[in-house]
Formats: structure tokens, sequence, C-alpha cells
């Protein structure tokens, strides 16, 4: 406790000596927080001042203009970071207390006895009642609408507290703090609203959050009731500018990039929804980035994002559970995430140059090139998360020949022979319908012939269950499609 408190009056005196702003340090400190997991080390780091005065006084309006250029809100900080800010480590780790079981504190604390922090911004209801149990997901999303939080509601959030903080509350210059972090004044209804829910056959749930600007993203919950979990998949931006020709968000093209607070925003919904529909749906074991968009077109939010969701103080998902996909626009895609505690997944769909340019058109180099990117950035990593998912969607005559899977072959035993304790595996997706005038949905028995090929040259290879297709929350369907309830 005492190095603790050490730690902070260092913070306050470099703050109150050099002239720096709150939200300069939170800018400061988060730019340096690339590849840096432990956030003593991310204190430290941003403690070290510039040797010259003149470097020092660059570097400030350096990161001042960061901070204006993109606004950091709660649900992107530490707890250092946060605590920073509230003025107080308890409050903040009181806010991580709520972010963490889908709660926010600005929603719950607004309603009831301790309505001490107005709303600002935009008229859009909040979906925040914090229980319900309704016999299906639109029902609930109907039921969320314009509730508020009553006393057995709150009782029943404040038993899923630790034990030291069921009574502790946030004052009001707290929540007046916490609300102006963010750009939009908050982060449920504000930053991001549920807008629709929508349930296939299987239980995969498909969440539309809409964005302040008015713009929409979609969500993906995956639940595998016999494993006990599920997954999560998350966008990274609005639309996608690779133009995949089998996907339907390439056809969107891209709109823009997703802000760190908007990428978490999903997981926060996520894990809303299922604490609200436990009997429905597993709690989160796992986090995907193959929603919509390309990862590495938006590496720094996404970066970010995953520091976020393995940090032990915050979200705490295990780093080898937090997959991002990318199509890999460059070799030096995969290098944006070496420092990321994550896993990798690479689009591949074909290892032929010729091929993988009719399914990807606007691949720029050839898949050698690519590859040895890859397997540099795998190297740098530590041997636990040198985990590689090849995806291939598979197409009727297409790419489901046996000649594109002996290819394929070749090409990953490239990575796992250049790779000391490399784990690869080949994930088949078979082609999910988007309405495209020739691609077809390949047989069983092709996809199984492809597979058995890779397996008898030692090529661990699963082939995807397809989930979700009937809702288009399928890979390969995401596009913000809202249909009417009916």
């Amino acid at each position: 406790m005492l190095f603790k408190i050490i730690t902070f009056s260092i913070v306050f005196t470099q703050f109150s000596t050099e002239g720096f702003s709150l939200v300069d340090y939170r800018t400061f400190s988060l730019e340096n927080v690339k590849g840096v997991v432990h956030r003593r080390n991310v204190l430290f780091s941003t403690l070290s001042p510039p040797s010259d005065e003149k470097e020092q006084k660059s570097a400030l309006l350096d990161d001042k203009e960061e901070c204006e250029r993109e606004k950091i809100g709660a649900i992107s900080m530490n707890v250092d970071q946060l605590a920073i800010e509230l003025e107080g480590r308890g409050r903040a780790r009181l806010v991580w207390d709520y972010y963490r079981i889908g709660v926010d504190p600005l929603v719950y604390f607004r309603h009831g006895d301790h309505n001490t922090c107005t709303n600002s911004g935009n008229n859009e209801p909040s979906m925040s009642i914090t229980t319900a149990s309704p016999d299906t997901l639109q029902n609930f999303l109907k039921h969320m609408e314009g509730s508020e939080e009553g006393d057995d509601e709150k009782e029943k959030i404040r038993n899923l507290l630790p034990t030291c903080r069921k009574t502790q509350g946030l004052g009001v210059n707290a929540l007046k703090k916490l609300e102006a972090l963010y750009e939009h004044g908050g982060l449920e209804g504000r930053t991001a609203t549920l807008s629709f829910v929508s349930t296939s056959s299987d239980g995969t749930t498909k969440l539309l959050i809409k964005l302040a600007d008015g713009l929409e993203v979609e969500t993906v919950i995956i639940p595998w009731h016999d494993k006990g979990w599920s997954t999560v998949c998350i966008s990274s931006q609005v639309g996608c500018r690779q133009g995949c020709t089998f996907c339907a968000t390439g056809r969107m093209g891209k709109l823009r990039s997703l802000t760190s607070d908007e990428i978490l925003a999903q997981f926060y919904f996520a894990l809303k929804i299922c604490r609200l529909s436990s009997s429905n749906i597993p709690p989160l074991s796992n986090v995907v980035f193959m929603g919509m968009g390309e990862p590495a077109d938006n590496a720094e939010a996404v970066c970010r994002a995953t520091e976020i969701l393995t940090d032990v103080d915050l979200f705490h998902m295990g780093q080898s559970k937090v997959t991002v996909s990318t199509v890999a626009p460059s070799p030096n895609a995969f290098a944006s995430f070496k420092d990321a505690p994550c896993v990798l997944a690479w689009s591949v769909h074909a290892a032929n140059d010729e091929l993988r340019k009719k399914l990807v058109p606007t691949t720029k180099y050839t898949m050698h090139e690519l590859r040895k990117g890859l397997i540099d950035t795998l190297l740098y990593k530590p041997k636990r998360l040198r985990a590689i998912m090849l995806e291939v969607a598979l197409i009727k005559d297409i790419n489901v020949h046996p000649e594109a899977a002996e290819e394929l072959a070749e090409f990953a035993k490239v990575i796992i022979d250049s790779v000391p304790g490399a784990k690869l595996v080949v994930n088949l997706i078979p082609f999910n319908d988007i309405g495209h005038p020739t691609y077809r949905k390949p047989s069983d028995e092709d996809v199984k012939v492809f597979q058995n090929i890779l397996w008898e040259r030692s090529i661990f290879t699963h082939i995807r269950t397809t989930r979700g297709d009937d809702e288009s929350a399928a890979c390969g369907q995401l596009a913000t499609k809202k249909e009417k309830v009916r």
C-alpha cells in the first residue's frame, strides 16, 4: 500500500511541476502502452521525462494533439490511468467492477437513490435494465428500452460485486469526471446503444449496436452449450475496404474505423446480454476480431482493446483466448500485432497467388511475401502466443479442389518448420450465402476430401460448424441490415 501511495505522489508532483494536465497524462500513457501488459511498467515508462527540455516540450505538444484527435473514455483505460482521472484508486476499481459485469456505472448511479449525474448529449434511450428473464431475447430488448433499475435489480447487481465494494458509491464529482471522459458523455446510450437483437435457431445471437454518429456495427455471440462457454465476434470498423468477393461486409466499403471505446463497447454489451440471458447463453470465454472490418487497418485501436480485454484487473480474458484475424493487406500487417496480447489468424483462402487475387482483389503482395511477414511476427511473439489459424472460405468450383488443398499444405508446412513451437491449425469455412450470383456452398464430401488431404500431410485441420446463417450472423454474412420485428 505504501508503494502505491509513493507512486501516485510522484505522478502528481511531475504533473504540478511540468504543467501536465490530467488529460495530457491520459493520452501520454496510452500512447506508450503499446506492447506493455503490466500496469506498473506503463506508469514507470511514462514517468521518465526526456533528457532535453526542448524535447520534453515537444513531446507535450505531440501528446496534446493526440488527445485532441481522439478522446479516450474510461473503458479504454486501465486502473492506474483511471485512478488519476477520478482521483482515487478505489473509485477506478469500482468503475471497472461494474464494466466487468456489463453494467455502466453512469447508468446505474443516475437512477434511484443515486440520481447525482444528469444526462448530456443525445437523447437516445439507454438499454439500462440490469436484470430480466424474458422468454426471448427480442422480448428482452423491448423490456430493456426506457427502463430504470429498481431497488430489487440494484440489489442483485450489488451482489455481483466484490464484498469490499458492495456498499461503495461514486460521488457527484466522480460521476461528472467519469462522464467527461467520454466524447459523447458516457458509454451506454451515448458512445454506443444496443438497438437490435436477433437470435438464430442454434442460439447464435447477433447484436446491432448504434454508434453516436448513427452508424451501426454488428457483434455476434456464439454459444457452445456443450462446452459451457460462448465466443463473441467483434467488429473493428464500419464496413471494410479489402473487398473480399465472398464477404457481405466487403460490399459496404469502409465507412470508418472504430475507436477503442466503440470496440470495447461491443464486448461490454455482449457481457450484459450473457448475464441477463444466463439460462440461454453461457458466459464469454473467447473473443475473436472476425466481425466487420480489417483489424490491420485499425491496428492502434485494436491493440489497445486487446490490452484492456486481457488486463487481469479489467476484463481479465486469457491472452490465448483473444484472436485477431487479418486478411494481411501487407507483410507489415502482422507486425502491427507483434506486441498485442493475443494470437493471430490469417484469412488465407488460397495459397496460389492468382486464385487468391480473385478472392481478395485488393491483394498487392505475393503469398510468399505475406508469409514471411507472418513468420517474422510469430518468431517475435512469446512461445505461448505462437498460435496461428489459417482461415479458408471454401467455395464450390473455386478453391475446394484437391490441388488447392495440396498447395495449402505445402504453404503451411513452411510456417511450421520456420517457427519453433508454432501451433498451426487450418480452419475450413464452407461458404455462407451472401447473394453472390455464382458463388455456392461446396458439398460436404468435397470439404471432407479437402480436409483429409491436409490431415495426410500432418496439418491439423478443422471444419468450422456453420452458426447463425439463418439470421445472417455467420462468417462472411455481416452487414448492417436490420429486419423488421415481426
